[in-house]
């Protein structure tokens, strides 16, 4: 018998017993629905959770003078020689000289008794004042509510305008706070045109909400001195590609600073390690525990699949008889039943797919996060449900080969 002949007569059994076949296809399909609908669902949580500890610092950086932090030296108990202040120079030369694709943000804190006014509205003397750039709001994951952020030619130029913390934007202009917008206040006496007012960050971040921001070479020009330091954050695209923007960052700083080779750094990182370090935890262990899921519901299809293909060998035993009887070998039987199993198993493995890519679909529009195409798991469940297939095609595919065409023509 041909080998065409087998796989036709393969494909005609499977249209034959068209509700078994369904049955039989849907065992499997709801199986690599479970598999790729649950690791498309974690992908779309792991976009979203990447997103958020984006936001709270995972991927960002800063550099400051070495023993700020007071950290230890190589010696025992010592305390690491404090090194000297980032100028406004150096942080903007950094800035300009960077070459890692990341965010690079230049900023000065000004004060913390400021006093903000508007016609006969006045703020305590408590206020927060902050000098930073274009890329400062986007770095610590600040949004403008109304209004818009500071321009380059705007910090360049170091003009009098500001964008206010919400709670302030409230103080000054009451409940139609909004209308702020392109209104003066004073701050400590001097005139600001507000461009800008943040949206809230809620109580944990207060600081945000009762701020305001000024371009840094203003408060440069205001509160800046030789021995003011100037704070240097740097975003990376993401965690994993935050090593490599920290090495970019030592190199052109240590350049900047003119350290000589071999010269100890006079300037150290700061980074958010226990936020990173969680995001790839969680990351592995959700997508194996997925995984097991996934596997555990697919052994079980495996199962359901093989006792469907037995009850069909038992069914069709006469078939075989015959099939042999006209010159069928064993090999061409056990094609025959590995063949209409792989077959049952693809079919189910596409529906599967394609049931679980909408499950995804629908985790990402619910979080609001971004949907990604999961080939890599489309890919997976294609390969088990050949993998499937064969596993639980080839006994009872080997039971159907081995009968004997006598005994199979006498039976009932």
């Amino acid at each position: 018998m041909k080998l065409v002949e087998v796989f036709r007569i393969a494909i005609n059994n499977v249209k034959t017993n068209l509700l078994r076949s369904v049955l039989t296809l849907l065992i499997i399909a709801f199986g690599l629905m479970a598999l790729v609908g649950i690791l498309t669902a974690i992908d779309s949580i792991i976009y979203s959770m990447n997103d958020n500890f984006s936001r709270l610092g995972a991927n960002s950086f800063s550099i400051q003078p070495s023993g700020m932090s007071g950290s230890r030296g190589h010696s025992k108990g010592k305390t690491k020689k404090q090194g000297a202040v980032i100028s406004f120079a150096q942080a903007m030369e950094l800035k300009d000289k960077y070459q890692f694709p990341a965010t690079v943000t230049v900023s000065l804190f000004g004060t913390q008794i400021a006093t903000i006014s508007h016609k006969d509205k006045k703020s305590n003397p408590n206020v927060m004042v902050q000098g930073i750039d274009e890329n400062y709001l986007n770095v610590q994951g600040l949004d403008i509510e109304n209004g818009r952020n500071f321009s380059s030619v705007e910090i360049n130029s170091g003009v009098a305008k500001a964008i206010l913390g919400v709670d302030i934007a409230k103080k000054m202009f009451g409940k139609k706070y909004k209308n702020g917008i392109n209104k003066n206040i004073s701050i400590s006496s001097r005139k600001y045109k507000v461009i800008g007012i943040l949206a809230s960050k809620g109580s944990t971040a207060s600081s945000n909400d009762s701020g305001v921001y000024i371009p840094v070479t203003n408060a440069k020009n205001i509160y800046g001195s030789a021995r003011r330091n100037y704070k240097i954050s740097i975003h990376a695209k993401s965690v994993e590609d935050l090593q490599g923007a920290i090495g970019s960052a030592i190199g052109t700083f240590r350049n900047i600073r003119s350290l000589r080779i071999g010269q100890e750094n006079d300037f150290e990182i700061k980074k958010s390690d226990s936020i990173a370090k969680m995001l790839k935890e969680n990351t592995v262990q959700i997508q194996m525990g997925a995984i097991s899921i996934g596997l555990i519901t697919l052994f079980g299809a495996a199962i359901g699949l093989m006792n469907i293909m037995l009850v069909s060998v038992t069914e069709r035993t006469r078939e075989i008889g015959i099939i042999k009887a006209l010159g069928a070998t064993r090999k061409n039987i056990l094609i025959q039943f590995m063949t209409e199993a792989v077959i049952l198993c693809q079919a189910g493995g596409i529906l599967g797919i394609l049931l679980g890519i909408l499950i995804g679909f629908g985790v990402s529009v619910a979080l609001g996060g971004s949907f990604h195409m999961p080939w890599a798991w489309s890919i997976l469940g294609i390969v088990l449900s050949i993998i499937v297939g064969l596993i639980s095609g080839i006994y009872p595919a080997l039971k159907a080969s081995k009968l004997d065409p006598i005994d199979a023509l006498r039976h009932e």
